[in-house]
């Protein structure tokens, strides 16, 4: 099972992609990742990729497609994969789309979380952080995880540990630099996906495009998401 993963930041895409690469067994690949795993084994593409990297440049895509290729191709993924954090772009979605059917590699699922950017963006500087446990979830715009109340502050609504925030969740301009690369349907990410969505309306059925309402909590978008992809709980 071959898979895309899209969904803004704010949007819980890590922790449902996480979901389905345990229902399926197969690995959650991220496109990060693969530039450090790359860089620091010293490997050729990698080698190319620092020298961009160092300069303050992008990385052109004829660099990163061919990692990812490799990087799809490794016994672990033999079964499938999920890829999540690329394309960014429609120009990087037809070349991806094209290097995977020129390899044998054809999607099967593309999974986009739909989320407002405004919810997303309060999603993100929502969260808090538990001292004693990061895995507790606290966010004061979300309704069913809100931090309780003790003392006059907000403390951990599962131990009643102290709160702190990440200072790249408080980063409003960094966060509005990322939305507005993801939500543009003209070159952004959301093009990316509208290009996919095309090729599935043109082909047979072997691509299917899955829509999910990202504003539910956790639970219920896990419940929507497995459902729509016929895996029982």
């Amino acid at each position: 099972m071959n898979i895309l993963f899209f969904g803004p930041n704010g949007s819980g895409k890590g922790t449902q992609g996480a979901i389905v690469q345990k229902k399926y067994h197969i690995p959650h690949v991220e496109s990060g990742v693969i530039f450090r795993d790359n860089i620091s084994r010293g490997t050729e593409l990698g080698k190319k990729a620092k020298g961009y990297i160092d300069r303050g440049e992008l990385v052109p895509d004829e660099i990163t497609i061919p990692m990812i290729l490799d990087r799809l191709k490794e016994p672990d993924c033999a079964e499938g994969w999920l890829l999540d954090g690329f394309p960014r772009n429609v120009n990087q979605a037809r070349k991806l789309d094209e290097a995977l059917k020129a390899a044998g590699l054809g999607l099967n699922y593309v999974i986009e979380i739909v989320l407002d950017r405004k919810l997303a963006k309060d999603r993100i500087m929502g969260r808090r952080l538990c001292v004693n446990d990061n895995n507790h979830p606290n966010n004061v715009f979300i309704e069913a995880i809100k931090p309780a109340e003790k003392g006059g502050k907000q403390v951990c609504r599962v131990c009643g540990g102290e709160l702190k925030t990440r200072s790249d969740d408080q980063d409003e301009t960094a966060i509005d630099k990322r939305h507005a690369i993801y939500y543009s349907t003209q070159d952004g990410t959301l093009a990316a996906v509208n290009y996919f969505k095309d090729q599935a309306r043109k082909g047979k059925g072997e691509l299917r495009i899955i829509e999910l309402d990202g504003r539910p909590g956790v639970k219920e978008v896990s419940e929507e998401l497995l459902k729509k992809l016929g895996i029982k709980e």
